[in-house]
């Protein structure tokens, strides 16, 4: 979320249940106890609601910061490499408790795990709108990642327990639309009530919505999962598949490209003298990208491979970081922020739905490794890209970003036609 070297001498493990391709790999393994077959019927309308909204406010979220950043330094009085860290700091968290959460939902409950999360990122949105300055901030950012982390990857999960894999990305393309129209609202709400509000009252929208889904996901039914056994045995599952070490070096390499290079167009644009209302409304053009090739992958499932997706998303983001590598008009950011939400929904859906197949009796935990290499690496990638940014060397940044993705698109692709779960 078996092999790495997937090499043609490597012997494939015995087929067992067909309705889910991943079983075979796992049954192979004494040690795991698969899940039930989730039965073939249409995730229920209210279900994937509420699974949407969980995963719209983790977004939002995640990138109201983005077009923000100048401003906030402005109001605070500090440099740009300084709010930077309430950013990657947030990535950083959001990250790093990807296992943590996994091994609870497990434990715990997907639904469970999704309620006691949101309580907690409630209360670090309150302490984000009231943070007296840069050092408070940052401690109330990471605080909120650390809790907004478990409400994606479960949702994602619950989507793996309930759906069966020959249809799963279907949903999983619903939740990435929602997870986009996140992103969207984020970058366009954050921007224009920074300049023509508050950048605090912006923190309170999430943490609103958050209050709201504790609440509502009482409504939810847990699906069912293994019994628990040893507290870390899902991990012993999930890190002995070699392929699940490929797909988390995969995601590694797609948070660092795409999640820590997006953050910059925002600055980009205010660098030329854009306003932050211009700014996101620009960066929210991602999100707009997005939904829209979500729709359409939609209706590829099934009739192009995983592989032809992936390339067809790769060479989106290859020519969008080429294009703001090349000029950093409002017109070739236009153009950017479209081509990376379509390239994300096209090469994204169709990893992330790859990694819930990989271990199914810890699909969890699996779901949270592959979220922990993701972010880390989005968090990696704008702490590093801090530096060139404050000097305005968007130039170079971009560039690199486009170069990147040529890696990228290759070991995805290369992988999932090797992979025979």
């Amino acid at each position: 979320m078996d092999p790495a070297d997937p090499s043609p001498t490597t012997s494939a493990p015995p087929p067992a249940d067909p309705a889910d391709p991943a079983d075979r790999a796992d049954r192979a393994d004494p040690a795991a106890v698969p899940l039930p077959t989730p039965a073939a019927t249409p995730m229920p309308a209210a279900t994937l609601r509420l699974l949407r909204t969980a995963g719209f406010v983790s977004n939002f979220d995640r990138f109201c910061i983005t077009p923000m950043l100048l401003v906030i330094g402005t109001r605070l009085g500090v440099p740009l490499t300084t709010v930077m860290l309430a950013a990657s700091g947030y990535f950083l968290a959001y990250g790093l408790m990807q296992p943590v959460w996994g091994l609870a939902s497990d434990r715990l409950g997907r639904v469970r795990v999704m309620r006691i999360s949101l309580a907690g990122a409630a209360v670090a949105a309150l302490a984000s709108v009231l943070a007296p300055g840069a050092t408070m901030l940052i401690v109330a950012r990471v605080v909120a990642g650390a809790c907004f982390a478990a409400s994606i990857a479960a949702s994602i999960t619950y989507v793996g327990d309930t759906v069966p894999a020959a249809v799963r990305q279907r949903p999983l393309s619903e939740l990435m639309t929602a997870f986009a129209l996140g992103t969207a609202v984020a970058t366009v709400v954050a921007g224009v009530l920074a300049h023509y509000a508050s950048w605090r009252v912006v923190f309170a929208l999430p943490g609103l919505i958050a209050a709201y889904l504790v609440v509502a996901l009482r409504r939810l039914p847990e699906p069912p999962r293994a019994e628990p056994g040893a507290l870390f045995a899902p991990f012993a599952i999930v890190l002995r598949s070699r392929w699940q070490w490929y797909v988390m070096a995969v995601a590694l390499l797609e948070g660092a490209v795409l999640l820590g290079f997006l953050t910059y167009i925002a600055p980009a644009l205010e660098a030329q003298g854009a306003s932050a209302a211009l700014a996101g409304a620009v960066t929210a053009l991602y999100g707009v990208g997005s939904m829209a090739a979500a729709q359409l992958v939609k209706r590829l499932v099934g009739r192009w491979t995983p592989v032809r997706l992936i390339v067809t998303g790769g060479v989106q983001m290859t020519v969008a970081f080429g294009c703001a590598a090349a000029d950093r008009s409002v017109p070739a950011l236009v153009v950017c922020a479209l081509l990376l939400g379509g390239g994300w929904s096209f090469m994204h859906s169709t990893i992330q739905s790859w990694a819930t197949a990989l271990s199914p009796a810890a699909r969890a935990t699996g779901v949270a490794m592959f979220g922990v290499a993701l972010y880390v690496g989005s968090a990696l990638a704008s702490a590093v890209a801090a530096g060139p940014a404050e000097r305005h060397a968007y130039h170079g940044l971009f560039l690199t970003a486009a170069l990147l993705t040529v890696p990228l698109t290759v070991a995805a692709a290369v992988g999932r036609a090797r992979y025979r779960g």
